[in-house]
């Protein structure tokens, strides 16, 4: 659902998801434009039908883009990568054979893994899920924002020698296989995992159109226990 408005954009607000509130939030800040990562889920039984609604009470424009946004270069995975710190892109996230490739980034140096949950908690804001199965040193890491709870992913990041893997959500099957094929699991959520690629697409539009204003729509941590507000 990609919304026109009828005015000039000046004003951009972000962030992962497209519900009433946000739209409500946009409306209040002024957004002209809402950019987001999803669109309403149409599962989520009503609420497109209400953003909707709302979006065009208040002429606010909504563009999203999702699959691409999660394997382009400054896309999802990459963004939280470079959030942890100094880390060298070793494989692109991408999108094949309509299943996801994990991203591989290398640490400059390795940090104890409760370090590494210590520093992810602090970027995303919330408390993560983590479960040490593999060793107390972590530099190669192995991410899928979002969804990445296939246990093929972490097949894949064993595979490329990483030391832990980080993603959105998890099931019983993630951290059954993760134990069992001895590897670190850290899961925060599907909202914040993915927030960094949605600033980093703003921020492109902002590159090319510099007289819009850039806005951050606050999402609550629905998913995960909040550690701070931000």
């Amino acid at each position: 659902m990609n919304m026109a408005i009828s005015r000039p954009i000046t004003k951009l607000g972000y962030c992962t998801n497209l519900t009433p509130e946000i739209v409500e939030h946009a409306n209040v800040d002024g957004i002209d434009l809402i950019v987001t990562h999803h669109d309403a889920w149409d599962f989520v039984y009503g609420m497109k039908e209400e953003c909707v609604k709302k979006l065009r009470e208040y002429d606010i424009g909504h563009f999203f883009v999702h699959l691409p946004l999660d394997y382009v270069e400054f896309g999802t995975c990459n963004s939280l990568l470079r959030e942890i710190g100094e880390v060298s892109i070793i494989q692109q996230s991408r999108h094949v054979n309509g299943d996801s490739v994990i991203g591989v980034g290398q640490l400059p140096a390795s940090m104890s893994f409760t370090e590494l949950i210590a520093r992810l908690e602090n970027v995303l804001a919330e408390g993560v899920k983590a479960w040490q199965f593999g060793g107390d040193n972590v530099a190669r890491i192995g991410m899928l924002t979002g969804a990445g709870n296939g246990t093929n992913h972490i097949r894949d990041a064993k595979q490329l020698q990483c030391d832990v893997y980080i993603t959105g959500e998890s099931s019983l099957y993630t951290v059954h296989y993760a134990k069992f094929a001895g590897m670190n699991l850290i899961v925060g959520s599907h909202t914040f995992t993915e927030i960094f690629g949605v600033r980093s697409l703003a921020y492109k539009l902002k590159e090319l159109f510099p007289h819009i204003e850039i806005v951050y729509l606050k999402e609550d941590h629905l998913e995960s226990k909040v550690l701070k507000n931000t």
